[in-house]
């Protein structure tokens, strides 16, 4: 028997071993883009035990890769089969327009700046939290950086209300931050909302995106997407 073979006989095993949690580990993994311990610590320690599996599961009937760290997994699919379905209709995490990019960008920088400063790192048991404040002056001043000439452009103002709060939302609905409800006595400030760093960050090497951000700056654009 060949090693492909011995793989697909141990995953057909497990399969009726423990069909239940094999099933849903599957459904997951394919319902959201990440899949975190936190979300369900036994099927996520299911899936780390029997990785293996999994990962030729995915990689024998869809081409995926299975990626996997302590905090999160997710598949990831390197190409779109159904060329029917155009870039704009397909259901992915996917900023093309340049401001929204640069500040997807400066949110890494944000995150490993917090990170060092905190003294924490991506594997501590508790996820970064951070205020929105802080990360407005971060981009704010990344954004006068890049933008020495257009500082009316790119005022305080104009971040917060048509760069960063837009793609809040995108942000939270891919699972790459998490909004942190207020207590309902608190009369919370919009600066003071706090949001929480979710490990799929970490799967961005923001220090290597940090480097293209002048390049991303200067890059043309047409109908505010980058060509």
């Amino acid at each position: 028997m060949s090693e492909r073979e011995q793989q697909k006989f141990e995953l057909a095993r497990l399969l009726d071993r423990s069909g239940d949690r094999v099933r849903a580990v599957l459904n997951i993994l394919v319902e959201s883009p990440y899949f975190y311990a936190s979300d369900d610590q036994d099927l996520f320690f299911f899936l780390r035990r029997h990785r293996r599996e999994f990962t030729e599961f995915f990689t024998a009937y869809y081409g995926w890769t299975l990626l996997m760290d302590g905090k999160c997994a997710r598949v990831y699919k390197s190409e779109w089969y159904n060329k029917a379905v155009n870039p704009a209709s397909r259901t992915m995490f996917n900023f093309t327009r340049r401001d929204e990019c640069l500040a997807f960008m400066m949110l890494l920088e944000f995150y490993e700046h917090q990170l060092e400063e905190n003294g924490m790192t991506a594997d501590d048991k508790e996820n970064l939290r951070f205020r929105f404040g802080d990360l407005l002056a971060h981009a704010c001043r990344r954004f006068g950086e890049c933008f020495p000439d257009k500082q009316e452009s790119y005022s305080g103002d104009v971040v917060r209300s048509k760069i960063l709060k837009p793609i809040m939302p995108e942000l939270e609905k891919y699972r790459f931050v998490k909004k942190i409800k207020p207590p309902d006595d608190l009369d919370a400030r919009e600066d003071d909302l706090i949001y929480e760093a979710l490990p799929a960050l970490y799967h961005y090497n923001g220090s290597a995106l940090g480097r293209v951000v002048g390049d991303l700056a200067a890059a043309p654009i047409a109908g505010g997407e980058v060509q």
